[in-house]
């Protein structure tokens, strides 16, 4: 999925504001760094690209100078090489006050071309550095067709509202016919959103139960959920062979009763530090059969009643299992769950891909190799696999979002954001970003759903709070309010023309269309579901009298 190419692709944007990115004039524009030895070479083909020789760690490329303006978004893209073995590549941002930003990372390999995609945000403008380094390898880094695009905040926002308007909206052509079959010309149509199609999710606590507040709260505004720890293993067996499912059970039925979808959060949690006392010292043949036990109970119970299973959540972070069970048990347990709930989405849930350029474990390309590993693994041909991206920002780099979602795009399956939430480090900005990482996953063709992670306690919430102990929004909650009014936005009203038809933009869902003609002893309802493939379709709302 993540491609290793015998040539590199053009740069694109022309190589945006980089002199010579495709290294045609040798290096001109471009400098070394000291100690390295740098020259310009050509393959077989006639491609010319910048061959960095290092002698010492950390290893490092031909970099160059640059401009950066305020408040501009900058994308990057560029193909790497290294001499020998594979080597994880880095491009670094020396801003104008002198702070190092990540703007990306590739597992680089010998032998053929890997993609770095990524960027970074300016938020001042001077003069400043790029540079590619490698760490833990002494490596030739081999460089070509580099590009630096900037984008103003405005050129940013206009993308994505109409990279929105795309992916979740279709013109639909509406027909009213009469009971003869005849068209009803000038008949007043009124529209009204049932169900939203995208889905927009927030986590839930266990205090929903008991909270009629929280309850309106929330079912008025979310159509999935994820309960925070409800479904864990440590909450219904803390106790070894003592199991209670009596929470997430109760939870299921709060949220069925309002026709919320949940996800199933999680089957089984990699990191060491969210084991219990009891499972820590378990021995291999102990542990196998006590995670088959917990497998077996909670998929089996919640089978058919949840939509998808964050199977071995935090897989690239956490080596709890593999330590223990070998380099396979993961790809294993996937394939365990997709038997038991053939239909349920089965997400790799991860956080670090999308909110940090450098954090190197949960890296697009390392991330893009687990779910190729667990998708090629025997048995596993055919499961319903899914990119789940937790989305736990600081400050977030929107250009290295996106570039992260695009690399994502290529392993073909549903990607969520399932635990969107921004630190309360960002102060003042944290409703600003929060809508900004909100627009931009939305904005995202291959963005099929996302979920807050706003999970509401008395006490206070995990980072953060959409509303304060009485349900009253709060910056943060007012940003979501705007956008899931924002989303429903469609037309309540029109009127067929001569042929009974009647055109439409819509955003996608369910609705109900209720026709009033003079024809009709009185107006006719009708539910029509508006999808990515309404387009191409006539769709007929064939009158019954």
């Amino acid at each position: 999925a993540v491609l290793c190419l015998s040539s590199p692709m053009r740069s694109l944007y022309k190589g945006g504001i980089l002199q010579n990115s495709e290294f045609d004039s040798g290096l001109m524009g471009w400098l070394v760094p000291p100690g390295v030895k740098a020259a310009v070479n050509s393959s077989q083909s006639g491609n010319k690209f910048a061959d960095a020789k290092n002698k010492d760690q950390p290893s490092r490329g031909v970099y160059q100078k640059i401009h950066l303006k305020t408040n501009h978004h900058y994308s990057l893209s560029a193909w790497l090489q290294v001499s020998s073995g594979t080597a994880v590549v880095k491009a670094i941002f020396k801003a104008p006050n002198g702070a190092y930003i990540g703007g990306g990372a590739v597992v680089a390999k010998a032998g053929c071309w890997s993609m770095l995609k990524g960027g970074m945000t300016a938020y001042s403008s001077g003069p400043a550095e790029f540079f590619f380094e490698a760490d833990g390898a002494t490596v030739d880094i081999l460089v070509d067709s580099v590009s630096l695009q900037p984008f103003t905040f405005a050129e940013w926002k206009n993308h994505t509202s109409l990279s929105a308007a795309k992916a979740r909206k279709s013109a639909v052509k509406v027909v009213a016919r009469g009971a003869d079959g005849n068209p009803l010309a000038n008949a007043e149509l009124s529209l009204k959103l049932l169900r939203p199609g995208f889905p927009l999710g927030n986590a839930m606590t266990a205090e929903i139960l008991n909270i009629p507040a929280y309850e309106k709260w929330f079912t008025s505004r979310f159509t999935v959920a994820s309960f925070e720890n409800a479904m864990k293993w440590y909450s219904t067996e803390w106790k070894r062979n003592q199991e209670n499912y009596s929470v997430p059970d109760a939870m299921l039925a709060l949220a069925q009763r309002h026709g919320i979808k949940v996800r199933g959060h999680n089957v089984f949690w990699d990191t060491n530090n969210t084991q219990m006392a009891w499972v820590n010292p378990l021995g291999a043949d102990e542990l196998k059969a006590a995670m088959q036990k917990r497998l077996s109970s909670v998929v089996t119970r919640y089978a058919g009643k949840v939509i998808a299973w964050d199977v071995v959540n935090e897989n690239l972070h956490g080596q709890f299992y593999e330590g223990r069970l070998g380099a396979n048990v993961s790809a294993e347990l996937y394939g365990e769950v997709a038997k038991i709930d053939a239909n349920a989405t089965l997400f790799m849930n991860e956080y670090g891909t999308l909110e940090w350029a450098l954090d190197l474990t949960a890296m697009a390309s390392k991330y893009a190799a687990k779910m190729e590993q667990i998708r090629s693994y025997p048995g596993n041909a055919g499961i319903k696999l899914a990119v789940g991206l937790e989305s736990h920002f600081e400050t977030p780099n929107i250009p290295y979002m996106r570039a992260t979602l695009d690399m994502l795009a290529q392993l073909k399956v549903p990607i969520w954001l399932t635990e969107i939430d921004v630190s309360p480090k960002t102060g003042p900005y944290q409703a600003e970003y929060l809508e900004d990482v909100l627009r931009e996953g939305y904005g995202h063709p291959n963005v099929e759903g996302m979920v807050l992670w706003a999970a509401w306690h008395k006490h206070g919430c995990w980072v953060m709070c959409l509303t304060d102990n009485n349900f009253t929004n709060l910056p943060t909650g007012n940003v979501v309010d705007k956008l899931i009014a924002e989303w429903k936005t469609h037309p309540v009203a029109a009127t067929t023309d001569a042929d009974g038809v009647a055109e439409l933009d819509l955003v996608h869902g369910e609705y109900k269309f209720t026709v009033t003609h003079p024809s009709l002893e009185s107006p006719m309802a009708h539910t029509l579901t508006v999808d990515a493939s309404s387009s191409a379709l006539e769709h007929a709302i064939n009158i019954k009298v």
